[in-house]
């Protein structure tokens, strides 16, 4: 069947990057598979087993000329993936036929192999979440004075600045970084554990000797790139299913920091405030030609959610797993692994390409505060009248009443006179005339202390992100159509 007739997952096609895909690709996999059958007969010849050089060589020669079709013909036959992979080797090594997969369940290839790729994967991950910190670490800087209109509950709230609000939006990103890191450097290996994790095979193997199959678990680790103080200990025939359900609650918990950030971004769209940039020919709507629509925020939304839900799965496999083994996990595990890297991979780049272009509208962000500064003002007119001898409730009822009547007036379409109405008013005639001013209006006096905190934020922060990772951030491109 051609491939444009047959179903293509969107994550392959149009959202994540090479080079998530090759991590997750057949390839990767099945060679990794042939680098631990490699891995096992060397270190079991080592600690003395009747495994020769000639067949060594003949396996090392053989890893990374994978006969997928071959495979797939066995497997066809025999309905097991890796008794299938290991006739394909033997066929291509015919001499190290016997030797392979000796004393191993199916697990030791399955399960090492997975945990290499989660790791390339979680790698590749923390690289697009340091680099998407480092781009709005970048606007922060750009926008660190100008001050805007903030929000609770999406009403209008105490200024701040564009600068902080990039802040923090980076500094979110930054603590789900923290937790996809802490899983880096936690990550267990599988090691050599036999068919229920005894190791009863490579007791036997070795006539007895424990300290021949402790030393095989150790080696075998440290030659696929494995401290052996992170080998698990126990095991069942599989590494614990907890460990897939680790990883993807810190996928999702990055996952709902992203789309956080892109959902304000969105809801900053609508005000025209802030927008994600947009190609000079990209079209906004098929019928209203007019439309500047913030496709990759919600994009990276619509991803970000398939990532989160995800999680749930692993939880319920992890929960499921019977005794020392089921097979109802590798169906389910096939699935989610792979998807919710590549859906998060895909998410992450498109929000380093948004925080990278994110275009501010400076007037428009000045229009929106000075709309509503005066409300603000008030806080500062209340303690000040009080000062002057002002009774406090009963100037506090006074700018409520006022309030009312000039937000009315903007709801109507005028302008807001609330301080007009104020200047009237005897409880506010001690008030110091410059409060009154332009200069007591001034957006800088009531931002707090924003701009300081951006600073400090670069300063520790940014810096510490930039020290583990400007210098080795994976490359940009994603298949964002």
């Amino acid at each position: 069947m051609n491939s444009d007739a047959r179903y293509r997952s969107p994550l392959e096609s149009r959202y994540a990057s090479p080079q998530m895909q090759a991590i997750w690709s057949p390839r990767r996999k099945f060679t990794l598979w042939r680098r631990l059958w490699l891995a096992l007969a060397e270190s079991e010849q080592e600690l003395g087993l009747d495994i020769t050089d000639a067949q060594i060589a003949e396996l090392r020669a053989c890893v990374d000329t994978v006969d997928l079709e071959a495979a797939a013909a066995y497997e066809h036959r025999f309905r097991h993936d890796v008794m299938a992979h290991i006739h394909a080797l033997g066929d291509q090594a015919p001499a190290a036929r016997p030797i392979i997969h000796l004393g191993a369940t199916s697990q030791f290839v399955g399960c090492n192999a997975e945990l290499i790729l989660l790791r390339d994967a979680l790698e590749l991950t923390a690289g697009r979440a340091a680099a998407v910190v480092l781009a709005l670490a970048g606007q922060s800087i750009r926008h660190r004075d100008l001050a805007t209109l903030s929000f609770t509950h999406f009403q209008p709230a105490q200024p701040t600045t564009v600068g902080r609000r990039a802040a923090l939006w980076a500094h979110d990103i930054v603590l789900a970084l923290e937790d996809i890191e802490h899983r880096l450097r936690t990550l267990p290996f599988r090691g050599v554990k036999g068919t229920t994790g005894t190791q009863a095979s490579f007791l036997a193997l070795f006539g007895g000797d424990h300290a021949k199959v402790e030393a095989l678990d150790r080696r075998v680790a440290e030659r696929m790139g494995w401290p052996p103080e992170r080998v698990l200990l126990l095991t069942s025939q599989t590494y614990p299913r907890l460990i897939d359900a680790q990883i993807l609650a810190s996928l999702g918990v990055l996952a709902a920091t992203v789309q956080k950030c892109a959902t304000d971004l969105r809801l900053l769209a609508h005000r025209r405030e802030v927008e994600e940039p947009f190609g000079r020919e990209q079209i906004g709507s098929s019928a209203m030609a007019y439309k500047r629509n913030p496709m990759r925020c919600e994009r990276i939304c619509g991803m970000c959610r398939f990532v989160i839900t995800l999680g749930h799965s692993a939880f319920e496999t992890a929960a499921t797993q019977w005794l020392e083994r089921t097979l109802d996990d590798s169906s389910n595990r096939r699935l989610i692994l792979p998807e919710a890297f590549l859906a998060l991979d895909g998410a992450l780049e498109l929000m380093r390409e948004v925080a990278t272009g994110m275009v501010v509208n400076e007037g428009v962000v000045r229009r929106g505060l000075m709309d509503e500064l005066p409300f603000m003002a008030t806080e500062n007119l209340l303690m000040a009248a009080v000062a002057a001898g002002a009774d406090r409730q009963a100037a506090h009822e006074i700018i409520r009443r006022h309030s009312l009547a000039a937000a009315e007036a903007v709801k109507t379409g005028g302008r807001n006179d609330l301080l007009d109405r104020l200047r009237t008013e005897p409880a506010f005639a001690g008030v110091d005339p410059r409060q009154w001013s332009e200069a007591g209006l001034d957006p800088v006096g009531f931002v707090g202390r924003a701009r300081e905190q951006v600073d400090r934020f670069q300063a520790t922060i940014v810096r510490a992100v930039a020290d583990r990772w400007a210098h080795r951030l994976p490359p940009t491109g994603a298949p964002t159509v």
